[in-house]
């Protein structure tokens, strides 16, 4: 089950598949879903001409405390860094008020099939500060 409060937070119930046999969701899971919030973020940003394609250059995972079969979590979607061709992205992990985790996700924009670095968008930029940390 998954539910959007906002397009910046993203509420699941931790599935069977995400948990290993001792009970503790997978850090891969964390990656994963947070990946999800963050698509599901960015489908809210302001549509522009010409739009580069992003690629991740870099995911990781900090577990504070591990989330459980059906526990209740809640990933928030902050940027924390905007630079001129790449994006920093943090999502925060919670469940009962208390941070489970800190997933970092950066995108790299580019073009062609070499996938040459290029600028962000003005227009994704200022949308972007919106949700700088």
């Amino acid at each position: 089950m998954t539910s959007a409060e906002r397009s910046d937070v993203v509420e699941i119930r931790v599935p069977p598949r995400d948990v290993d046999r001792h009970g503790r969701m997978f850090i891969a899971s964390y990656i994963s879903q947070a990946e999800t919030a963050l698509s599901n973020f960015w489908r809210t940003r302001p549509l522009v001409d010409n739009e580069p394609a992003y690629i991740t250059t870099k995911a990781s995972c900090s577990l504070h405390r591990a989330l459980r079969h059906d526990d209740l979590a809640r990933f928030s979607v902050r940027v924390s860094k905007i630079g001129g061709k790449s994006i920093g992205f943090k999502i925060t992990v919670e469940t009962g008020g208390e941070l489970a985790a800190e997933v970092e996700i950066f995108w790299l924009a580019v073009r062609g099939e070499k996938h040459d670095p290029v600028p962000l968008p003005e227009d994704t930029r200022d949308w972007l500060y919106k949700y700088l940390d």
